[in-house]
């Protein structure tokens, strides 16, 4: 059924119809989801839950995306229509894929590898389905693909839009090229197989959807989202405080020199659309700490998706109002042939340093900051007990900013990230390396009225083989602020060995671990909110308690023996 909109001067469906088809479209893209985690081989995927699906239309617009990752919201939303167009629309069928990484043609770094394919139904184009998952290893120079490296060629195998499969048959030419190329071939040759049998769900999803009703009628739903989307964003947007906001953060260096990267954030909000300047920020560095243009954009639709009504959905409607400007060139602007594979660590401070430049304007909505960076591990070597070479990757979580009403969770994945916390059993299963401590860092969280979260300190230890060890992370020398009067959470440390040499390590480098070896990950902690003195006292006990803070902080800074 439609009916007349007087506003736009065409047909519009009815709410019912429109609310039905909406709800199937996204259930189809968590449908995706579910396979791609079903299906795939790497704890990195199918536990940890790396990845995102989506669905555009013949227009190339985004118009659905599965509940995931932040971090893939707009790197998607740029490489699948990017790709689409380089390679021709008209080049691809039924049953046809493409995949493609590179993060200099919109994509986000050289891991997240997306699947794109066609869905056409009774000889025409309904749109697109797509997924981008993490893989563990792309290559490049180091286990994981998280070598400190000076450009992009270095880091991994680059992949331009490339058929990897026609009318429903996989190109095993491009499987065994990509494959020949990494480290941990079994698991990534499943998780591919993964991505392309969530693109079958998607299309046989959409397929019944026109069946039940009609091509056209799912034509004219997809321009209504958009128009819907993007009236209820300029609204939502036009009831935040206007005005131009200014922040500055730091990450300690670039891994080859100890000159720290600068982020300079200039976010205006005018006329229901949200730009962010980072001009003033570093220029791109000869290391992997760049990111490129749709990952800084990333930073920004979050912290707006955060600001805005929650119920507003997530497609061209919504990123078409979120604006980077800017020039290119700079460490959140990098062009070719930068590398970028710790990219979202500087979007992760990004993040918070645009929450801290908008907090004189909502100081009852922003929190203080987390952890603020992604905390990549990435290790390899021989696997004695299976007889061939692994590759682990993992993304270990921190504490979460206090609130202007609530402490900060502990131990959790903050902003951007989405991920799940590999659950020790798994890894010392399938990996031949023990988890020899894992748990919550005492007095890591940030005094105030309410606390900072919580650090994770995780110990990996190598008692089958050696094996080569890199953390590409961040957050050793600037600590997660408070607001308000409240406290910085503490600081990110890596130790190698540490009940013995205890030696610390940069945030950014590769060692060789012997056998029997052990290296210790603590991330950050996070800023407190408020005064500690006007902390609620049955609060600090209750902290006491459970071993969240020391004796020395609950009287020393909370006054609990005053």
């Amino acid at each position: 059924m439609t009916i007349a909109n007087t506003n736009t001067g065409r047909t519009s469906m009815d709410p019912v119809t429109f609310e039905v088809v909406r709800n199937a479209v996204i259930n189809m893209t968590e449908e995706m989801a579910v396979t791609v985690r079903r299906a795939a081989f790497s704890t990195n995927i199918k536990t940890r839950a790396d990845f995102s699906c989506a669905f555009f239309d013949a227009k190339l617009r985004c118009i659905a995306q599965s509940f995931a990752q932040p971090a893939h919201l707009v790197a998607m939303s740029t490489i699948t229509p990017v790709s689409i167009e380089e390679f021709g629309a008209s080049n691809l069928n039924a049953g046809d894929a493409i995949i493609v990484n590179d993060p200099h043609r919109g994509a986000s770094h050289l891991n997240d590898i997306t699947i794109i394919s066609p869905v056409e139904v009774e000889g025409k184009r309904l749109g697109y389905v797509a997924n981008m998952a993490h893989h563990v290893d792309v290559g490049g120079s180091s286990p994981a693909s998280l070598g400190v490296n000076k450009e992009l060629c270095q880091e991994g195998i680059i992949l331009p839009p490339t058929r990897i499969a026609q009318q429903g048959e996989i190109d095993s030419n491009v499987i065994k090229l990509i494959l020949s190329n990494i480290r941990a071939p079994r698991e990534t040759n499943g998780d591919l197989r993964a991505q392309l049998s969530a693109n079958v769900v998607g299309t046989r999803r959409l397929t019944a959807l026109v069946e039940k009703y009609s091509g056209s009628l799912l034509e004219d739903f997809f321009d209504e989202l958009i128009d819907y989307t993007d009236r209820w964003t300029e609204r939502a947007i036009r009831a935040l405080p206007e005005g131009t906001y200014e922040g500055e953060g730091f990450r300690d260096d670039d891994g080859f020199s100890d000159e720290p990267v600068r982020l300079n954030m200039k976010v205006t909000i005018k006329d229901g659309h949200v730009h962010l300047d980072p001009s003033g920020s570093s220029q791109q560095r000869l290391s992997p700490i760049n990111c490129v243009r749709p990952m800084a954009k990333c930073a920004i639709a979050y912290v707006a998706r955060c600001l805005v009504d929650d119920g507003i959905p997530v497609n061209d409607g919504f990123l078409n109002r979120i604006h980077v400007d800017g020039p290119d060139g700079l460490v959140c602007t990098a062009m070719r042939p930068a590398a970028v594979v710790g990219g979202w660590e500087l979007v992760s401070r990004m993040v918070e340093v645009i929450f801290r430049s908008l907090h004189p304007v909502m100081p009852d909505r922003i929190p203080a900051a987390g952890k603020g960076c992604i905390v990549n591990i990435g290790f390899g070597g021989p696997d004695p007990r299976k007889g061939e070479y692994y590759c682990y990757m993992e993304t270990i979580a921190g504490g979460n900013g206090a609130r202007p009403t609530k402490d900060g969770p502990d131990g959790v994945q903050t902003n951007i990230q989405n991920t799940e916390n590999a659950p020790i059993e798994e890894v010392e299963l399938h990996y031949p390396i023990r988890v020899k401590r894992y748990e919550l860092i005492t007095d890591s969280c940030g005094p105030g009225r309410y606390r900072g979260g919580m650090a994770i300190r995780r110990d990996f230890e190598f008692p089958y083989a050696e094996c080569s060890w890199t953390v590409l992370s961040d957050g050793r020398k600037f600590a997660p602020w408070g607001l308000m009067g409240g406290f910085e959470g503490s600081c990110a440390k890596f130790i190698f060995d540490p009940e013995g040499e205890h030696r610390d390590l940069p945030s950014k480098c590769t060692i060789e671990v012997p056998k029997g070896g052990c290296v210790r990950v603590e991330t950050a902690g996070a800023g407190g909110f408020g005064e500690p003195k006007n902390r609620d006292k049955d609060a600090v006990l209750r902290d006491l308690r459970d071993e969240k803070i020391s004796d020395d902080v609950a009287n020393n800074v909370y006054g609990l023996s005053s």
